[in-house]
C-alpha cells in the first residue's frame, strides 16, 4: 500500500515536471493540499520541506524555497560557447538611469538629488557609477546630517549580473551606500545569491522590469548600510563630476 509520503512526493514530482521554473515551497504545499485535502498539513509539509532531501535524483533547490525537477536542472555554459549565444537588442540601458536618478529621490527618498552617469567619467578601471546620488539635509531639517553619496549600477544583461555586483562593490570605495539594480526576470537563483551577497557586504539590491523603460517598476529587495567611504578617494572622484551635483 503506498504511503501518505510516497504519494505526497509522487504528486511533488508530477507538479514539478509541469513547471520548467520550478515552484516554491508554499505552492507545491498547496497544490498537495488541494488534491489530498485529509491529509494532516503537518504530514505535507514536514514532507515537501526537504524533498530534495528524499528524492534527490528527481528533485534540487536551485534557490531558498525554490523546488525544481531535475530534467530542467541549468546546465553550465562555457565561457567559449557564452561568447557565440545571439545578442537580443532590447532597450538600451542607458534608457534606465534617469528613471533610476528619479526614483532614488521622489519615490525612495535615498537622495535629495541623483543624476545619470555613465560611461568613464572617472576615467579609471574600477569603472564609473550608472546613477550618483547625494543626500544633504534640507533646510527645515532640525538635525543636520553630513552629506551622503550614493551609487548604483544598473545592469539589464542577466549573463552580467557578477561583472555588476563587483562593480557595485567598487563604489563603496567612494560611497555611503551602494546599489546593485537587475531585471526581475534574472534567475531565482541568480536572485538568491545576490540576495545573501548584498546581506554580507551592507549593499542594496533593486529588482525592475527590463522591457519597460517608461514604468520600470522597481522594487527594493534589500535595503543598504551606511558605511563610511575612504574620503581621499570620495573627493578625488567627486570632483569630477562637482559641477554636476553639488552646484
Amino acid at each position: 500500500m503506498t504511503t501518505r509520503r510516497e504519494k505526497i512526493i509522487s504528486k511533488a514530482i508530477e507538479v514539478l515536471k509541469s513547471n520548467p521554473d520550478g515552484v516554491r515551497y508554499s505552492d507545491i504545499g498547496k497544490k498537495i493540499h488541494e488534491e489530498f485535502p485529509e491529509f494532516p498539513n503537518g504530514t505535507i509539509h514536514g514532507t515537501v520541506w526537504q524533498l530534495d532531501v528524499l528524492v534527490p535524483d528527481e528533485i534540487y533547490k536551485p534557490a531558498r524555497g525554490l523546488f525544481r525537477h531535475v530534467s530542467f536542472r541549468e546546465e553550465e555554459i562555457s565561457e567559449e560557447e557564452e561568447i557565440h549565444l545571439p545578442e537580443i537588442e532590447k532597450i538600451k540601458e542607458e534608457d534606465f538611469y534617469s528613471p533610476f536618478a528619479d526614483w532614488l529621490v521622489n519615490e525612495l527618498e535615498e537622495c535629495t538629488e541623483a543624476i545619470p552617469l555613465g560611461g568613464n567619467r572617472f576615467r579609471d578601471k574600477w569603472g564609473t557609477p550608472d546613477v550618483i546620488g547625494k543626500r544633504e539635509s534640507r533646510r527645515s531639517d532640525i538635525v543636520v546630517a553630513p552629506t551622503e553619496i550614493v551609487s548604483t549600477e544598473i545592469k539589464t544583461n542577466t549573463r552580467e549580473l557578477i561583472t555588476a555586483f563587483g562593480q557595485a562593490c567598487s563604489y563603496k570605495l567612494f560611497s555611503h551606500k551602494s546599489y546593485i539594480v537587475i531585471p526581475k526576470n534574472s534567475s531565482q537563483d541568480d536572485i538568491s545569491k545576490l540576495d545573501s551577497l548584498c546581506l554580507i557586504f551592507g549593499m542594496g539590491l533593486v529588482l525592475f522590469d527590463a522591457n519597460n523603460a517608461n514604468d520600470p517598476h522597481f522594487e527594493i529587495r534589500v535595503r543598504p548600510l551606511k558605511q563610511e567611504p575612504d574620503m581621499f578617494y570620495l573627493n578625488r572622484y567627486m570632483k569630477l563630476i562637482e559641477k554636476e551635483l553639488f552646484w
